[in-house]
C-alpha cells in the first residue's frame, strides 16, 4: 500500500504548511533555532549522547528534527550509531521535503547526504553513524507493536488542538511504555492534558521557557524502573 502523502503549501518565506492541519512544519521565526530549543536542549542533549543513544519522534515532519541531531551528534565528536525512529502518518514527498530542508544551509551538507534516501523513497537509512527508520501510519497503531524504547522523544505532531490524536492519554501512554528508565521528552505545546497524559504515562514533567512567542514549552523524565 502506498504513503499516503501529505498536502501542503509554501507561505512567504517558504515555509511549509499543513493544509491538512492548517499548521506550519516549522516556526515561522526560526525552525532550527526552535528545534535545538525545544527537542535538543530539552532532552539535555547533546550532554546525555552515548554510544547506541535512540532517539524517538511523533511526526516525522520535514526531517527537520533528523538534520539538527545528526548535526549535533557530529558537532561533539560521537563515535559509533545513533538510532533514530520516526513515526509519520503523513510523509512529505521527497520533492517537499528538500525544498523545506534547503531553507537551512547549515545543514547543507547533511541535508544533501541524506536526499538521495527521500528520492529513493527509503523508510531506513544506515550510515556510519545513523541508523534511522521512519515508520509510516497511525502512531496509534503502529507504535504499540514498535519494539523498541528510546532514550530522548520527540512530542512533534501538529498542535494539539489541530491534531488532538497525536496528543491523546493513550498514545502517550505508549510513549511512556516506550522510554527507557530515565529517558525523557519534549514538546514545545504546555497544554494542561498533555502534561497531565504524560505525568500518567510515568513522567516527572515540568513546565519550562518556551521558544520564540511561545512562553512556555514541556519537559518529562521517565521515572521508576
Amino acid at each position: 500500500m502506498q504513503d499516503q502523502r501529505a498536502d501542503l503549501e509554501w507561505r512567504a518565506g517558504g515555509v511549509p504548511v499543513s493544509t491538512r492541519f492548517d499548521d506550519p512544519y516549522y516556526s515561522l521565526e526560526n525552525g532550527l533555532a526552535e528545534t535545538r530549543h525545544v527537542f535538543l536542549a530539552g532532552n539535555d542533549l547533546p550532554a546525555r549522547f552515548a554510544e547506541g543513544f535512540h532517539v524517538a519522534e511523533l511526526g516525522f515532519g520535514s526531517g527537520l528534527n533528523l538534520l539538527a541531531t545528526l548535526d549535533a551528534w557530529r558537532r561533539c565528536g560521537m563515535r559509533g550509531v545513533l538510532h533514530y525512529t520516526s513515526f509519520e502518518a503523513f510523509p512529505l514527498a521527497a520533492a517537499d521535503m528538500v525544498r523545506a530542508q534547503a531553507a537551512f544551509p547549515e545543514l547543507a551538507a547533511i541535508a544533501g547526504e541524506l536526499a538521495p534516501c527521500w528520492g529513493a523513497g527509503a523508510h531506513d537509512v544506515l550510515l556510519d553513524d545513523l541508523h534511522f527508520r521512519l515508520v509510516v501510519g497511525d502512531a496509534r497503531s503502529t507504535l504499540p507493536d514498535w519494539p523498541g524504547q528510546a532514550d530522548a522523544w520527540y512530542l512533534d505532531g501538529f498542535a494539539p488542538a489541530k491534531n488532538p490524536a497525536l496528543w491523546e492519554p493513550g498514545l502517550l501512554a505508549q510513549v511512556g511504555a516506550h522510554t527507557a528508565p530515565g529517558g525523557t521528552a519534549a514538546t514545545y505545546t504546555a497544554a494542561g492534558f498533555v502534561r497531565r497524559g504524560l505525568a500518567a504515562a510515568g513522567f516527572e514533567v515540568m513546565r519550562a521557557p518556551g521558544f520564540g512567542r511561545k512562553r512556555h514549552m514541556t519537559r518529562a523524565v521517565k521515572v521508576g524502573v
